[in-house]
C-alpha cells in the first residue's frame, strides 16, 4: 500500500453551477421525462426504418431531448411521457442548444494512461462504464480549440510501448440532444493513483460533437460495471471490472472524499481525494470512525450502477417510507433526484420555497438561515446520511433565489444520489470479490449557511 496515494480533487477551473443545466444533463444521461412543467422535455421523434423510407417501410421512434420556446402554464399539469408532442408537430419545439446542457464535470482528476505515463485529467463517473480519452486522433481544428489550462490534452497512442489496437471495436457515446463522441479502442496500463490497471480498455476520440468539446478535461473514467459499456461489437471490461479480476480483496475498492461548495480554499474540510486500492485511515478517524464502522449496504450491480436500496428519509424527524426504493450512487452527476412527493415534502420545510417553471426545478431564498433549512436524511441500505444544510443550495437562480440541489426524477423509478449527497460522507466503493457493497461515514458536522455558490 505504500506505492499507493491520494488523487487530488481539483475543481474543474471553468465549472459554473448552474441548476436548470445541470437538471438538463441529468435528463440527457438516464433518459427519464419531467413530471413537472417547464421548457425541456423527452420529445418522441419518428425515423424511417428501410430501404423504402416513408414509402412502403416502417417508422422508428425514440426519444430525444427538446425544448418548448414557449412552454405551457403550471395550469396545464405535468409535461411528461404521453403529453409531450413529438419532435416536429409543433413550431415552438427546437432541439436544446449546445450551450443549455452544463458538461457536469465538477471535479477533474490526473490519471496516468501508458508507458511512459502520459497525465491526463479525466471526470471520474461512478454512473458509467465508458473510460474515453481524448486523442491525437481528432481533428487539428477540435484540439486547437480546447483551453486546457496548459495541462496535456489527448492521449498519443503511438508514444505508448504498451498501448494495443483492438481490430474491429469501436464505441459511440450518443445522446437525444445530439450531442456525441466516438472513436476507436485499445488497451493500455491505467494508473489510479499507484493502483496500476493492465490492459485496461480505452476509448480514443475520433469525433467530438460541440457539446463534448466546449468541456473541460480530456474525458471521461466511467467506474460503474461492464455490462453497460457501450463498445461494440464486443463491451469491455471498465477499471472496476479489471480491478476485480487482477487485484486481492484488499485492493478492491475505491474511495471519495467530496468538498462542499464553501470550502473553495479546502481550508474547512481538507482536500477533495479519490483513493484506489485503500481505505484512507486518517479521513475515517477525522470523521471519528474506523473500517469497523463504516456503514455498508448490499449493491445490485445487474443494472451496471451501483445501486443501493433506500427505502426511506427522514424531514425534522418525520419518517417517510419508501418501501422498495433503490438508489445509483453517481459521481457523474451533482444533483440529487428523488420521486416527487419526496421533493414536495423537502420544499414543503422549507419558507418561501416554491416550484418554478423557467428555472424547471424548484428554488428557495437565498437569504434562508441554516435554522429555517430542514434537517433531511437518506437510507443508505439500514443507516442514515444526513444531507449536509449548506448543500441545499446548489446554484443562484437569480432574484434572490437559490436552485435546490435536491429535484424529482421525473419518471425514473429510481433515486440519484449525486454530488450532492455524497459530499455528505466519506464513500467506499467496495468490490468485494465481485459482490460489491457501498459504505459510508458521516462527515462531521460543521458550521452551515446557504451562501449563493462561487461562480
Amino acid at each position: 500500500m505504500s506505492s499507493f496515494q491520494r488523487i487530488a480533487l481539483p475543481r474543474n477551473p471553468v465549472y459554473k453551477a448552474n441548476g436548470t443545466k445541470s437538471y438538463l444533463h441529468a435528463m440527457r444521461k438516464y433518459g427519464f421525462h419531467p413530471t413537472k412543467p417547464g421548457p425541456y422535455f423527452q420529445a418522441k421523434q419518428f425515423q424511417p426504418q428501410g430501404k423504402f423510407g416513408r414509402v412502403g417501410g416502417r417508422m422508428r421512434s425514440h426519444y430525444v431531448l427538446a425544448k418548448r420556446h414557449h412552454h405551457p402554464s403550471s395550469s396545464q399539469g405535468a409535461t411528461g411521457g404521453a403529453t409531450q408532442p413529438t419532435s416536429g408537430s409543433d413550431g415552438d419545439v427546437g432541439e436544446v442548444p449546445a450551450e443549455d446542457i452544463q458538461n457536469d464535470s465538477l471535479y477533474l482528476c490526473e490519471v496516468g494512461i501508458g508507458s511512459p505515463v502520459q497525465k491526463l485529467y479525466l471526470d471520474f463517473d461512478t454512473g458509467s462504464s465508458d473510460l474515453w480519452v481524448w486523442s491525437t486522433e481528432l481533428p487539428s481544428n477540435i484540439l486547437s480549440q480546447a483551453n486546457k489550462d496548459n495541462q496535456q490534452v489527448a492521449f498519443d497512442s503511438s508514444k505508448s510501448s504498451t498501448f494495443k489496437k483492438l481490430s474491429g471495436e469501436t464505441w459511440k457515446i450518443s445522446y437525444g440532444d445530439s450531442s456525441s463522441a466516438s472513436g476507436d479502442v485499445g488497451t493500455d496500463t491505467v494508473d489510479l493513483g499507484g493502483l496500476k490497471v493492465e490492459g485496461q480498455a480505452v476509448e480514443l476520440a475520433k469525433e467530438l460533437s460541440q457539446q463534448f468539446a466546449q468541456g473541460n478535461g480530456s474525458g471521461l473514467l466511467g467506474l460503474a460495471f461492464s455490462s453497460i459499456n457501450t463498445v461494440s461489437p464486443k463491451p469491455q471490461k471498465t477499471p472496476v471490472d479489471n480491478i476485480i479480476a487482477q487485484k486481492g480483496a484488499g485492493e478492491q475498492v475505491f474511495t471519495a472524499y467530496l468538498g462542499s461548495w464553501r470550502d473553495s480554499d479546502e481550508a474547512d474540510k481538507g482536500e477533495s481525494f479519490y483513493t484506489f486500492g485503500y481505505i484512507d485511515s486518517a479521513t475515517l478517524t477525522a470523521a471519528g470512525a474506523t473500517e469497523s464502522s463504516i456503514n455498508y449496504a448490499d449493491v445490485d450491480n445487474s443494472q451496471g450502477f451501483w445501486q443501493i436500496a433506500s427505502a426511506s428519509a427522514t424531514i425534522n424527524g418525520k419518517t417517510l417510507s419508501r418501501t422498495s426504493n433503490t438508489s445509483i450512487m453517481d459521481t457523474g452527476t451533482t444533483l440529487c433526484l428523488v420521486d416527487d412527493s419526496l421533493v414536495e415534502e423537502v420544499y414543503a420545510a422549507i419558507p418561501g420555497a416554491k416550484y418554478d417553471q423557467s428555472n424547471q426545478g424548484y428554488i428557495f431564498p437565498s437569504s434562508t438561515s441554516a435554522d429555517d433549512l430542514p434537517t433531511i436524511t437518506l437510507a443508505i441500505g439500514d443507516a442514515q446520511v444526513e444531507f449536509q444544510k449548506e448543500d441545499l443550495g446548489f446554484a443562484d437562480a437569480g432574484n434572490g433565489m437559490l436552485y435546490g440541489s435536491i429535484q424529482s426524477r421525473g419518471s425514473m423509478d429510481m433515486d440519484i444520489y449525486g454530488d450532492a449527497v455524497l459530499k455528505a460522507m466519506y464513500a467506499v466503493f467496495d468490490m468485494n470479490n465481485g459482490s460489491p457493497r457501498f459504505g459510508f461515514v458521516q462527515r462531521k458536522e460543521e458550521t452551515q449557511n446557504t451562501t449563493v455558490p462561487p461562480q
